[in-house]
């Protein structure tokens, strides 16, 4: 017969409780503060334009501009005589369709050991945000270049008065507010002179109670010497709702309480790298092209 011999265990083996506090689902963390910078700045912005219409819509939505026009007749009517009709004219403008936009970003295993994983995924979370407020705004201010109203001013004041007596006129009825975009060097000297408070959104420099407008704001895409006016009212947001439904249940999007933007974070294992994925579709459009004064200053040259 063979014995076994018994050794004592004694392996000090110790079990803990996980700690408390611990930092969890950092992913979803950061997903939340990207959604959230994005859409307070993207609230400033519409604010500040004055935007009242701000409307959700299916992807795919065509969005219509018009130009309109009204011919009143003139005759006197006498009792019980038939009232001549009046002419009202409404022609379309170009259409815009409101698409999705995704963007994808990449951080890869040394930069996250380099800064640490949050910093890393925060820094250039930070450049994505602005590469999508760009081109929000491009297509902003590519479409206020096609406005039909037109005026002229010899120099900076002259050409704003011009613009806002344009929008006001044609917006006569209504309790309007002059919204301007300009190329920031055509106010520089006129910044250096007054004691003027610049502030920023949305990636453009802006300056209120300008020269009877609500809000000016200044950018580089504006060509030099030109300005683009229109009435507050006459501006609209339309974004393709991400919150809910079937694409944030599909991709396990996170979005703030707009649903305007969504974004989720990912770790692509065969790659080493962590990743930032988002998704929207927003277009900020004049609806009345004849609404959109495009101005330009002239100078006189002194004899």
């Amino acid at each position: 017969m063979t014995v076994k011999k018994q050794f004592p265990l004694n392996l000090n083996i110790q079990f803990f409780a996980a700690e408390t506090n611990l930092t969890r689902d950092l992913g979803a963390a950061l997903s939340i503060d990207f959604s959230e910078r994005f859409g307070q700045r993207f609230k400033s912005l519409y604010e500040l334009l004055g935007i009242q219409r701000i409307q959700p819509m299916a992807s795919g939505t065509i969005l219509k501009t018009y130009t309109s026009s009204v011919t009143l007749d003139g005759t006197a009517v006498a009792p019980g005589d038939i009232i001549p009709l009046s002419k009202v004219v409404m022609e379309d403008g170009p259409t815009q369709e409101l698409t999705w936009d995704k963007k994808r970003k990449a951080v890869p295993m040394e930069d996250i050991q380099k800064y640490g994983f949050e910093r890393a995924i925060t820094m250039t979370d930070d450049k994505l945000i602005g590469e999508v407020q760009k081109g929000v705004r491009s297509k902003l201010l590519a479409q206020l270049a096609t406005g039909t109203g037109v005026a002229e001013g010899d120099g900076l004041q002259a050409a704003m008065a011009q613009n806002w007596a344009a929008v006001t006129a044609k917006f006569e009825e209504d309790d309007v507010q002059v919204i301007s975009f300009m190329n920031p060097f055509d106010v520089a000297d006129y910044l250096g002179q007054a004691n003027i408070t610049t502030q920023t959104a949305f990636g453009m420099t802006y300056v209120e109670n300008f020269l009877n407008n609500k809000v000016v704001f200044l950018h580089g895409d504006v060509p030099k010497g030109t300005i683009y006016s229109t009435a507050d009212g006459n501006l609209i947001a339309a974004y393709a709702l991400m919150s809910g439904g079937e694409i944030a249940k599909t991709f396990d999007f996170t979005t703030d309480e707009t649903g305007i933007v969504g974004v989720t974070h990912d770790i692509n294992k065969q790659r080493l790298q962590a990743e930032t994925i988002t998704a929207y579709g927003i277009v900020l459009f004049a609806e009345r092209l004849d609404g959109v004064v495009v101005g330009s200053t002239t100078v006189t040259p002194e004899v």
